[in-house]
């Protein structure tokens, strides 16, 4: 089994009533336009292990992905998460960071694909399409099952 490992930031501040909100990045590219549940994801990506650290690849993919730098603050380590399909396992560690962007300030990064599949064709993708806040029952809804135990855990630290 394959296993790559991903590092990412999850930004979150106390928005109205109290709540907690989270800012998310909706997946960019074909496959996932037309879906909401589980369609988004924590800001985040790949990075060898034993060759970056984890945290500097977090804040890098951070930037990459969204065209803005980490807000200043303190770093809160939210742990990692394994899961795995299709024969590649993944390991995926985030930090929480207090702060407050403004997902129309983003200027997201972009990944070529192959699409239609096997027509030949490269097209150009944005590594996410829009970003938004999201209390945070409604983050579970909208994130990938494997990146939910993050909500929890950013909920534990700021109880």
């Amino acid at each position: 089994m394959t296993e790559v490992f991903s590092a990412g930031v999850l930004v979150y501040r106390r928005g109205a009533a109290a709540t907690t909100e989270v800012l998310l990045g909706h997946m960019g590219g074909p496959l996932w336009v037309r879906k909401d549940a589980s369609a988004w994801s924590i800001p985040k990506g790949q990075y060898l292990l034993g060759e970056e650290h984890p945290r500097a690849a977090a804040r890098r993919e951070f930037t990459e992905e969204l065209g803005l730098p980490v807000p200043d603050g303190p770093w809160v380590d939210l742990g990692d998460v394994r899961y795995g399909s299709g024969g590649k396992r993944k390991t995926v560690t985030v930090w929480g960071v207090e702060g407050d962007l403004d997902p129309a300030e983003i200027v997201p990064g972009t990944f070529e694909l192959e699409w239609p599949p096997r027509s030949g064709r490269i097209g150009v993708f944005p590594e996410i399409d829009r970003a938004a806040w999201f209390d945070l029952d409604t983050a579970a809804d909208k994130l990938g099952k494997g990146q939910r135990p993050f909500l929890g855990r950013l909920a534990e630290y700021l109880d």
